[in-house]
């Protein structure tokens, strides 16, 4: 280890250099290369992690470039980790840095992590990340989940210290199939920054024991509103009990008695104006909704959720909203497992997409 380089992590109090060595000593998996996995990988590479392996198998395009900011056009064409691993080279050459250019897939994902002490999963689709998830509780390691949908970003620290699996914080779905990744939906080039940096800080804390951990707590990130939220995450003991894992993580699109119902803004205003029974719960947090909200709207925060169930349980159809649909989509399925029998549905785009449609919905505050 350089003599110069880590000086201001080991003068800092309660790291120090114990804590640099734990890091020279781990071992960091990244799955993905893209906009989570680059600026992940780039500071973990910084702060002296000694081994770090990637996986992707993609090519490099323009598209990425707003994004993924470690390449440059003259990249285009090129493979993401042979370009991503030539960059981490020069940046620190103590590193030892694993070229996994391949796609994870149940025939090799248990021999891949099981070289590695935290996994850092910066895939952009459930199917993966089910299986990543399967995979390091079969085998015990911790799981540094990070993702992204139009302005909001979620980072959680799972499977860690007997903590909650992914399975616990987002349940096996058809409808998650129906959500959109970031091709699809578009994102903002900063926001898998911020995001990927928030992944390679939870890595660290694991790594090394300083501060607490995200293990048992989502934390929301709004970057319109600045606003960061944390809610805590139930651990479910039988997502705790996987012994192998899937032949297929595909994930099916035909719906189930269990899923809830999408639903646009158009459709909400249809609702609406056909003087429909129904309550809209908008589960953001109080700040944002006294920002902006729908008069119909009450509020009862994500986290709040459980707490509110005997008010709830005589609604027949119940209408969730959020800002950008991925926490109105988690509370869609936890009322859903609560209320079996009631007709529950998700605000697709959620405010944002109420925004920016035509249709007024009875009015924005």
């Amino acid at each position: 280890m350089p003599s110069s380089r880590y000086q201001k992590h080991i003068k800092l109090k309660g790291f120090g250099k114990e804590a640099q060595d734990k890091l020279a000593k781990s071992k960091v998996l990244i799955i993905g290369a893209g906009g989570l996995g680059t600026p992940a990988a780039q500071y973990l590479n910084g702060v002296g992690v000694g081994t770090i392996g990637i996986v992707d198998q993609d090519l490099i395009e323009e598209s990425n470039l707003a994004r993924q900011t470690l390449f440059r056009p003259k990249d285009i064409g090129k493979a993401k980790t042979d370009t991503l691993i030539s960059w981490l080279q020069e940046q620190n050459p103590e590193t030892k840095l694993i070229n996994i250019a391949k796609y994870i897939d149940p025939g090799n994902a248990l021999d891949t992590i099981a070289d590695y002490d935290v996994v850092l999963d910066a895939s952009d689709n459930f199917g993966t990340r089910y299986l990543v998830n399967d995979a390091c509780v079969i085998l015990g390691r911790p799981f540094i989940y990070g993702a992204i949908h139009d302005f909001e970003g979620q980072v959680s620290v799972l499977n860690y210290q007997d903590g909650p699996t992914y399975r616990c914080l987002f349940p096996e779905s058809s409808h998650n199939q129906l959500i959109p990744n970031c091709d699809e939906n578009g994102v903002l080039g900063i926001l898998p920054g911020l995001i990927g940096t928030y992944q390679a800080l939870e890595a660290i804390k694991v790594i090394t024991g300083i501060g607490e951990p995200l293990s048992g707590k989502l934390m929301i990130v709004d970057t319109l509103g600045q606003n960061h939220l944390k809610i805590g995450v139930p651990c479910k003991a039988e997502n705790k009990a996987i012994n192998k894992l899937k032949n297929d993580y595909r994930q099916d699109v035909c719906a189930s008695s269990m899923d809830y119902h999408e639903l646009s803004p158009e459709d909400l205003l249809e609702k609406i104006n056909a003087g429909t029974s129904f309550r809209l719960i908008d589960v953001r947090s109080n700040a944002e909704f006294d920002q902006d909200r729908l008069v119909q709207a009450i509020n009862i925060p994500l986290q709040e959720i459980n707490k509110k169930t005997e008010e709830l349980r005589s609604v027949k159809e119940l209408i969730i909203i959020c800002q950008s649909g991925k926490r109105s989509q988690q509370a869609a399925l936890m009322l859903k497992e609560l209320f079996p029998t009631a007709n529950i549905f998700n605000v697709q785009g959620g405010m944002n997409a109420v925004r920016s449609s035509k249709v007024e919905v009875g009015g924005v505050k």
